[in-house]
């Protein structure tokens, strides 16, 4: 049956001047090159959506207005002239989409040093460049990863960043081992599935978060009490209660703020190692006498690769992980950013054109 594709579609735009997303009619690109068309199936939203909707201190290659969305997943309706026949790809394949997979040129340093999330010559899906809040997107090769059985879409597009960020920072950067111990901060939509990871790995975490919920299901996946830190209770206080004082291999911060970065330099060991994702502080102090002693490492981490994708897509479908996501309606996006701002969505949201209900976000 061939599929009857749209010349013009709506989508959730941004446009250069305007704090808000824009649901605006465009055109229905045709599959590139050296990529694919894709009916989307699913499309994650973070909070980096409500930064790239408001936030206008961007990188060169942002344009004047492009359609917001950069964790997607969807099925492949058309493919580009340049893609072989047997590259493993055909129509009706449901990939996942990974927004920033570089351009692949030899002459870039950042692909060729395998920094690909890096590359600023590449499409950047959502990213300052057209992505997935729309019923069609393109996506290069490089980007797309076959989804595999037992994987939802909704699964398959959150773990293209919040999944895949955490597997590269936790596997990548930090290369975390069984034998460590490691306090964890927050567990929001990244946050979440780097505990997940973690366990998978065999270290033991510590945990700490603003909201019992989660620490619940911390619980829930196995996290012992007397390595969850209680609700308002002064992180350095129960560690020096606990022993944990000055004795954490690794600090794995995905929160960000001035507090989890200061405790995170008192908390590890000498030589030990803070692992930073979270960005909710811009700007956070080193107390330089404490770092040069302990010769701390202190590690920042980005994105991830396709190969970290493949590998999270994997574990998702073998049951090691388990992304936690509700579906919500394409045309709720506002809501939804409106609630991630203000602390109301427990794990993440993607958007879909006919979604279960998901009661209270």
């Amino acid at each position: 049956m061939i599929q009857t594709i749209p010349r013009t579609m709506f989508a959730w735009r941004k446009h250069r001047g305007n704090m808000k997303p824009i649901w605006e009619q465009v055109s229905v690109s045709q599959a590139p090159p050296t990529g694919f068309l894709v009916k989307m199936l699913a499309a994650g939203v973070c909070r980096s959506d409500h930064n790239l909707t408001t936030n206008e201190d961007q990188p060169a290659w942002f344009q004047d207005r492009f359609t917001l969305g950069h964790e997607g997943c969807g099925t492949i309706v058309e493919i580009g002239s340049h893609i072989p026949s047997d590259a493993g790809f055909e129509i009706g394949d449901v990939i996942a989409l990974l927004a920033v997979p570089g351009c692949g040129e030899r002459s870039c340093d950042e692909c060729k040093n395998e920094l690909q999330q890096l590359c600023q010559r590449g499409h950047h899906s959502g990213i300052g460049q057209d992505g997935f809040f729309a019923p069609y997107a393109t996506i290069d090769v490089r980007g797309a990863v076959k989804v595999p059985k037992g994987v939802t879409p909704s699964q398959a597009a959150v773990a293209t960043d919040a999944v895949t960020t955490a597997y590269h920072a936790i596997h990548r950067r930090g290369q975390i081992q069984s034998h460590e111990t490691v306090f964890l901060f927050g567990l929001g939509g990244l946050g979440f599935n780097a505990l997940q990871i973690l366990r998978a790995i065999g270290a033991r975490v510590l945990v700490s978060d603003v909201k019992q919920d989660m620490l619940d299901a911390a619980r829930d996946l196995g996290v012992h009490d007397e390595d969850i830190v209680p609700i308002g209770k002064d992180v350095k206080e129960w560690c020096r209660e606990k022993g944990w004082f000055g004795k954490v291999d690794v600090t794995a911060d995905f929160v960000g703020v001035a507090q989890t970065f200061s405790d995170a330099q008192f908390l590890v060991r000498q030589a030990g190692r803070m692992l930073c994702v979270g960005t909710l502080n811009h700007h956070n102090e080193v107390h330089m006498k404490i770092g040069i002693r302990k010769r701390l490492t202190i590690i920042f981490s980005y994105g991830g690769q396709t190969r970290d994708l493949e590998d999270v897509l994997e574990l998702i479908a073998r049951g090691v992980l388990d992304p936690m996501v509700r579906d919500a309606k394409i045309g709720d996006l506002p809501i939804v950013m409106d609630a991630l701002q203000k602390g109301e969505v427990k794990g993440r949201i993607a958007l879909v054109s006919q979604p279960k209900p998901v009661g209270k976000l």
